[in-house]
């Protein structure tokens, strides 16, 4: 499969993002969309990111333009700094996905690329620019990552962990170290475990059964309170309580979004419905996975109320904050981007302020319990034709879900997401990023969730 835009980026196999393919992309990113006065570029810690960025910033100079180059950083700082100095910014990256591949964002100095973006690069993909000059390179060094911790540590402040222990899963993460430094600003004590100098594909949304156990054996012998990790490129969280049982992303957003004040959420479709059942949230925007979907929704929100409080989260955890926002000890300003930091710290704030843990915050909210996990090396040729005859054949579908009570709603919005009488859940979809087949399952208990998504993972093995 050559490489394509996803749910959020351009990915696609590393030996088929060759470096005229990238300076291709990068060429029709130029043309097609705002830039601003420079393009920032940065990348994740795979093997084959820094070849990738040199041939991005080969485009950008010999374009004209003028490349920050940022180094490996965080998506989410690398963001912040092109968007508070009114820049663009490309990020190599391929986020949670195995190293065999790998993939490119792409920021305007508005934030990240819409869908429109995409359709205006792919008409540009393959035309020449022509220019007489040739741009410059400008190394940023730490800056960008000093104004991500900076962003944190005002509006936290240097209390807001106090007391906590919390375990720091490092592995090949490109926020590993920022983790640690962050905890210890913030007054938390950071145990920092398994650095690896091999990537490692961690996908927040489908933990292995494995690196369940080995987070809660290193959250036993440890003595943590919390453990925190990410994706490779950190614009998705991985947050444990002091079991190691992990709290899924979309509880996490529900979490942050209350301790932030916002009354507008803008989420897919994908993410667990608690928050339909939560008063303080007062308008609910239903999505299609991706980032882009959850950006425009949140655009269109602004659009219509510029004061509106509205903030985005996905399944996978992934934040973006919408409206000028009050931290424990300062502002918080709007970061249009998934972000990784700000669903761990707002929990782990409210743990201390509250006097609670975190699994009684999580406890507190409405019971609704979502499981995800996906089968891999599923091509879109084998899932698209299974998924189309479920979706559009209520025959079909009902022998797929036989063992499930009657049907009460099929949500089409993105994939096929069948609710059931009792309230139970079942959503499908191909992934957008690579050749997987995912299957999310929501119930009114963890136990019944995990096994329905046991139950039909098992179902489309058989079937694929």
């Amino acid at each position: 499969m050559p490489p394509k835009f996803g749910t959020s980026g351009l990915r696609g196999l590393v030996t088929e993002l060759t470096s005229d393919l990238v300076g291709a992309y990068t060429r029709a990113f130029l043309t097609a969309c705002p830039t601003g006065n420079a393009v920032h570029v940065g990348w994740d810690l795979r093997a084959s990111s820094p070849d990738i960025a040199a041939s991005v910033i080969d485009a950008i100079t010999t374009a004209g333009h003028t490349a920050i180059i940022d180094g490996p950083l965080p998506t989410p700082a690398l963001a912040l700094a092109s968007l508070s100095a009114g820049n663009s910014a490309v990020m190599i990256t391929g986020s949670h996905i195995p190293a065999d591949r790998n993939g490119l964002k792409f920021y305007t100095p508005h934030g990240e690329i819409t869908k429109a973006d995409e359709e205006a690069i792919l008409a540009q993909f393959g035309t020449d620019i022509s220019t007489t000059t040739t741009g410059t390179q400008q190394h940023a060094g730490d800056s960008a990552i000093a104004a991500y911790r900076a962003r944190y540590t005002s509006g936290f402040g240097p209390q807001a962990l106090s007391g906590l222990r919390i375990g720091i899963y490092q592995h090949s993460s490109v926020a590993r170290d920022i983790m640690v430094q962050v905890v210890n600003d913030l007054g938390g004590t950071a145990i920092a475990l398994a650095h690896s100098d091999v990537f490692i594909p961690v996908d927040t949304e489908a933990v292995d059964p494995d690196t369940r156990a080995q987070l809660a054996d290193w959250c036993k012998s440890h003595q943590l309170d919390a453990l925190i990790s990410t994706d490779g490129d950190a614009d998705r969280p991985m947050v444990t309580d002091a079991t190691g049982q992990i709290v899924p992303g979309d509880v996490l957003g529900a979490l942050t979004a209350q301790m932030l004040g916002a009354t507008t959420i803008c989420t897919p479709v994908s993410s667990n419905t608690m928050i339909a059942q939560m008063p303080a949230f007062e308008t609910l925007h239903l999505t299609r996975i991706g980032s882009p979907f959850v950006i425009a929704a949140m655009e269109d929100v602004l659009q219509t109320d510029p004061t509106a409080r509205v903030v985005g989260y996905e399944a996978n955890g992934g934040f973006l904050l919408g409206f000028d926002a009050q931290g424990p000890a300062g502002p918080l300003a709007p970061l249009m981007t998934r972000d990784c930091l700000l669903p761990m710290l707002a929990p782990f704030s409210m743990v201390v302020a509250s006097g609670q843990t975190l699994a009684d915050l999580v406890a507190a909210l409405p019971a609704r319990f979502t499981a995800s996990d996906r089968l891999t090396g599923i091509p879109t040729e084998a899932s698209n034709p299974f998924l189309e005859q479920i979706s559009q054949d209520a025959d079909a579908r009902a022998a797929f879900f036989a063992d499930m009570d009657d049907e009460q709603m099929v949500d089409l919005t993105d994939g096929l997401r069948v609710t059931f009488a009792g309230g139970d859940v079942v959503h499908l979809r191909p992934s957008g990023n690579a050749p997987e087949f995912r299957c999310y399952a929501e119930a009114s208990s963890a136990a019944r969730a995990q096994g329905l998504l046991d139950r039909y993972l098992t179902q489309l093995k058989a079937t694929f």
